[in-house]
């Protein structure tokens, strides 16, 4: 399995100078891929292979007086960018195509300079190198100081420069996992689990724990008012506005940092504890649609969800996803009848059948593991279905699959 290990660099001015020059003429090159698609697309020409489009954009680019700036940078950066055009091109017409899961994507569109998030990816070609200092060396850029937070298991295959909305600069690294060793990490515990995501307590446990939701974006908001506030006040195009736009930008990534944090920490417990586990399939784009849609947003209920799936198939977890329309809050876990819909505020019900007194997410976190199939049984074995394998994609890691199979269906619920 491929993952990612993102690390702080601090780069001197001299490097982000060089920096901002390598982010350029990335964007330049996939510009240029895009524009020339474009215009055979509207002249009924073919596209233009690969080959062709390195040759004419990048090697006889550089000759030229207009593009001359190019040799500045790492030719194996420009390569990269145009491998992520034709990554965005593919996932279009396979988008189109209806083979493609998830929502339809547009066809690519020109970067622009002023992108909350720049990147550039280095590749094993580019010979760049973690020195004996601790230092990374990317070519035409230099040694870059970085601040380990941790080791790396293996030697990485790339690195991806990252800039973000903050001004942040990150390395991230593509790394190979050993099966093996994440299997004796966390070794087999034979407990399962159903989780119910809420508002109100981030997630109940079908134990009966209660996790508390921290609300990140709660204490932000008098600092991120007044910040919007002053860089609603610059004038465009002013230096103080850019300066009032990091502000801004600095209040969220500290939000979404402390956030991740928590994530990290929940989903990572959940998964050495517990074999399976079973959550929701929820709508979080619908629920975004409704007057809750900050609590929504400020929840992050995808990204935990997503960092279950892919830690659940890195360590042999079993993680299943049931329907969203199954009636977890309606039905008793003690004899399975079905109640009827409640208002939000009713947080206690009694079952009209069995006479049983439920807290409502504690009650629904059960009936979400027996609806996974996790339930246990009466000699106190645990019941569970064959392991699933989750699947998840890197961000800005094309040409690197996960390699992992198919997932197995189970009649009643949908793997994604």
């Amino acid at each position: 399995m491929q993952l990612r290990y993102a690390f702080r660099l601090y780069p001197d001015a001299a490097q982000q100078a060089a920096l901002a020059r390598a982010f350029g003429c990335a964007r330049v090159v996939f510009n240029d891929a895009v524009r020339a698609r474009e215009d055979a697309r509207r002249t009924g020409l073919p596209f233009p292979t690969a080959g062709q489009l390195s040759r004419k954009l990048i090697t006889e680019a550089k000759q030229t007086k207009e593009r001359s700036w190019l040799g500045e940078v790492c030719a194996v950066v420009l390569q990269q960018s145009l491998r992520d055009a034709e990554a965005a091109y593919r996932n279009f017409f396979t988008s189109l195509k209806g083979t493609r899961k998830g929502p339809k994507l547009g066809s690519p569109r020109l970067k622009s300079r002023k992108d909350a998030r720049q990147s550039i990816r280095f590749t094993a070609n580019a010979r760049w190198k973690i020195t004996d200092g601790g230092r990374l060396s990317l070519p035409k850029i230099g040694a870059v100081k970085v601040k380990w937070s941790r080791t790396l298991p293996c030697t990485p295959s790339s690195v991806t420069v990252v800039k973000d909305a903050a001004g942040r600069f990150f390395a991230s690294f593509v790394i190979d996992t050993d099966p093996a060793e994440d299997a004796a990490r966390m070794p087999d515990t034979g407990q399962t689990i159903g989780i119910d995501l809420g508002l109100t307590h981030f997630a109940v446990l079908s134990d009966g724990t209660k996790i508390d939701s921290p609300r990140w974006l709660r204490p932000a908001e008098k600092k991120l008012k007044k910040a919007q506030k002053e860089l609603s006040r610059k004038q465009k195009g002013s230096k103080n506005r850019a300066k009032a736009r990091l502000k801004v930008a600095r209040v969220h990534a500290k939000v979404a940092d402390a956030r991740r944090d928590f994530h990290h920490q929940l989903s990572t417990k959940l998964i050495s504890e517990n074999q399976g586990i079973g959550v929701e399939d929820l709508s979080v784009a619908g629920l975004a649609r409704t007057r809750l849609a900050s609590s929504v947003h400020d929840a992050g209920w995808s990204q935990f969800v997503a960092m279950l799936e892919y830690k659940a198939a890195r360590y042999g977890r079993t993680l299943v996803k049931i329907g969203r329309f199954t009636p977890t809050s309606q039905t008793c876990s003690t004899c399975g009848a079905v109640d009827g819909p409640k208002p939000l505020s009713v947080r206690e019900w009694t079952c009209t059948a069995c006479g049983t007194v439920h807290d409502r997410d504690t009650n629904a976190a059960l009936n979400v593991r027996q609806a996974a199939g996790l339930a246990v049984s009466a000699c106190g074995a645990p019941v569970r279905p064959e392991p699933v394998l989750a699947q998840r994609e890197e961000t800005g890691s094309h040409g690197f699959p996960t390699g992992n199979p198919a997932p197995k269906r189970h009649p009643n619920h949908s793997i994604r």
